[in-house]
């Protein structure tokens, strides 16, 4: 996603609704993000911005996760990787590299993606449960990690 004024206004208001204030730092942080167009790493997010403390960084990804501005994605070791929420990109999947820890955004045709949520809602409602979103990744090697097993 390419930064705007209206991301920028977006992520203001998720804040404000958070009793929490858009400062310069979380300013540079979501930028990072937004520039970065994919999921990235902490050492990723420092280097596209050498002039933020990483302690700082921490401290203020926390913020903008509780605030429903960024989603921390796990998928292990140590490939803890973050992106702006689904309320700023829009909803979409994940391929994830058990090997590297890469992490690619997918987006599923809009046939698909209701055939999906129409499975897991009647699983949800046979299990008594009232489902609120879903998130589906999808795991396996990527292409390079592909190559160096071959």
């Amino acid at each position: 996603m390419a930064e705007s004024a209206r991301l920028h206004d977006d992520v203001a208001a998720l804040l404000h609704r958070a009793d929490s204030r858009y400062t310069a730092t979380r300013h540079d942080l979501v930028t990072a993000l937004a520039r970065a167009g994919r999921p990235v790493t902490l050492p990723e997010i420092i280097a596209a911005a050498p002039e933020l403390a990483q302690s700082s960084v921490y401290r203020n990804l926390d913020v903008l996760e509780r605030s429903g501005v960024i989603q921390r994605i796990s998928v292990g070791g140590d490939h803890t990787h973050f992106e702006l929420a689904e309320a700023l990109l829009g909803h979409h999947h994940h391929l994830i590299c058990v090997e590297c820890g890469a992490i690619e955004d997918i987006h599923l045709d809009a046939d698909l993606e209701r055939a999906v949520d129409r499975a897991l809602s009647l699983a949800a409602n046979a299990a008594g449960f009232a489902p609120l979103y879903h998130s589906l990744d999808l795991h396996g090697r990527c292409v390079e990690c592909r190559r160096i097993r071959l």
